[in-house]
């Protein structure tokens, strides 16, 4: 079984049952704009967050428990939010475009190899301009538990060809086990 399926047997840390504060910040200075696709949106919480502000809202993940957690949430909160069990490397199967796409966790589990893969497919849901928003961990935060830490040349490296890099900031990853959460960065990187 996957370490995925299995974290959301249970719950699992980075699922706090709420919106990432970066994210909440997002919206309200208004950079979270028109339709929006939360990549690796576990049991919904951006989604849903970002749905209950007025936007159209798609959210997508691997695992299916977390899917059907999600639909539980959104059934339950009286929100419309499509919900679909897909991998990250597989996004231009939407054949759809988005303004906004967000990723809170995901991109600091992708290998090497599978980063350049993800941002093909990125570029391939996002419209023209549209923005990706994503909060990773740095390697500003000691090792020894967690997911593999991202460095900020990294983030650039991955994101050279055919994107704009608006802003690399540190931030918090706000999670279950730590109350003052890893130390993380926040990206916003704009589709040339």
């Amino acid at each position: 079984m996957d370490f995925f399926d299995s974290a959301y047997k249970g719950t699992p840390p980075w699922d706090i049952g709420r919106p990432q504060k970066e994210f909440v910040e997002l919206v309200r200075r208004g950079e979270i704009t028109g339709s929006v696709l939360d990549i690796g949106c576990g049991t919904g919480e951006h989604a849903l967050f970002f749905a209950g502000e007025g936007h159209e809202v798609w959210g997508i993940d691997s695992t299916s428990l977390a899917i059907q957690k999600a639909k539980e949430k959104a059934a339950g909160r009286g929100l419309q939010v499509h919900f679909l069990v897909l991998n990250a490397l597989d996004l231009a199967r939407l054949n759809r475009k988005f303004d906004t796409a967000t990723d809170s966790g995901l991109f600091h589990t992708l290998s090497d190899e599978d980063r350049p893969i993800f941002v093909d497919n990125l570029a391939a849901i996002l419209s023209p301009a549209g923005k990706y928003f994503m909060l990773c961990f740095s390697e500003l935060e000691p090792g020894g538990y967690g997911p593999r830490r991202v460095t900020k040349s990294e983030i650039q490296d991955s994101f050279r060809d055919g994107w704009s890099i608006n802003y690399i900031r540190p931030a918090v990853f706000e999670s279950r086990t730590r109350a003052e959460g890893p130390r993380a960065w926040l990206s916003s990187i704009s589709k040339k």
